[in-house]
């Protein structure tokens, strides 16, 4: 019986992406405060709601493509893609966190694949979608790969994170992927 009751929950579980909203705050709370999540972030752990609140108003909110990952109904993390301007207006930065209780469920990794599928068409100016990942983070870069990203090359103390210069593996995926059409 707790076997079909943990089949059940598994096909139940729902993922979405959101924009996000001053409500998600205690949702986001939950995971800006954890340092096991914000170790390879570029942001430091958040210490209060204040600050939260004043970076989802001032730069989540008005962001061209910032999302909430949602699992059944609860923001449990966020995904963007920041486009670049002029020469390399072709190509896009993909950054996501995601809460630690979410971690290695496969979560990630769906979120990715739902916004390539669906960035390329939101914005058909963009060819390219790439991400940088401490040379560290090995979750994360089994989230690209298994998204469908290319492993490019690795950056030498390409990133300050933390106060400390980090070698960063980037990653890309173009719109003329053959996986790509659906």
């Amino acid at each position: 019986m707790a076997e079909n009751t943990t089949e059940n929950h598994k096909r139940s579980s729902k993922i979405s992406l959101r924009p996000i909203q001053l409500s998600h705050i205690d949702d986001f709370m939950v995971w800006a405060t954890d340092d096991r999540v914000s170790q390879y972030c570029i942001w430091d752990t958040y210490t209060s709601k204040v600050q939260a609140l004043d970076f989802i108003k001032n730069n989540a909110m008005p962001h061209p493509w910032f999302r909430v990952i949602c699992v059944e109904n609860r923001a449990v993390g966020s995904i963007s893609v920041s486009p670049n301007s002029g020469n390399d207006s072709c190509r896009g930065e993909l950054g996501y966190v995601l809460a630690y209780e979410h971690w290695g469920k496969g979560v990630a990794t769906k979120v990715v694949k739902m916004v390539v599928s669906s960035i390329f068409r939101e914005w058909p100016h963009l060819e390219r979608l790439e991400a940088y990942v401490d040379a560290n983070n090995k979750g994360s870069q089994r989230v690209l790969e298994k998204a469908g990203f290319i492993r490019e090359a690795v950056l030498r103390k390409h990133r300050i994170i933390k106060g400390i210069s980090r070698d960063m593996v980037v990653f890309s995926i173009l719109s003329s992927d053959q996986h790509l059409d659906s």
